[in-house]
């Protein structure tokens, strides 16, 4: 069967969390409190007024690949002029499906969401793993990215 890309919805939601969490521990974070509420709730609010975008790789009706765009607006700047900037996240693969395309058809999913909402660029945090892939398709490494945290 092969795989079948789909827009995330509320009634797979409660999955997409799982394994939003399931990429985090991967990634290595400290679990240091239970998300799935903030989580749930940033994700309702956001894909009801449409700033929040995801795709879903299935296998059958197993989810199998997980993407997700959030849009966010700073004043505008040269690099940027539309001032608007989608955020990558979410982007996990099963280990027993990964090298097959199915991250890239996610990703040049959320990306073209990113410029029909009228985005002048896309970040991401990028994992050890993802590098290659987002290097591949054309990020670019940003040296002065920093974060402070409150």
């Amino acid at each position: 069967m092969p795989i079948e890309y789909r827009r995330l919805t509320e009634n797979e939601l409660d999955t997409f969390i799982e394994v939003r969490i399931s990429q985090l521990r991967e990634e290595g974070a400290m679990e240091e409190i239970d998300l799935r509420s903030a989580l749930k709730d940033y994700y309702l609010r956001h894909l009801a007024d449409g700033t929040f975008v995801s795709y879903l790789a299935f296998d059958g009706e197993k989810i199998v690949g997980t993407s997700g765009m959030s849009f966010v607006e700073k004043p505008p700047y040269f690099a940027c002029p539309s001032g608007k900037i989608g955020l990558l996240s979410s982007m996990f693969t099963n280990p027993a499906y990964r090298r097959k395309g199915i991250a890239r058809e996610l990703l040049s999913r959320v990306v073209k969401e990113a410029k029909d909402y009228g985005c002048g660029t896309v970040q991401i945090t990028a994992s050890d793993m993802g590098v290659k892939l987002y290097t591949d398709f054309g990020f670019v490494h940003n040296q002065n990215f920093m974060h402070y945290k409150l």
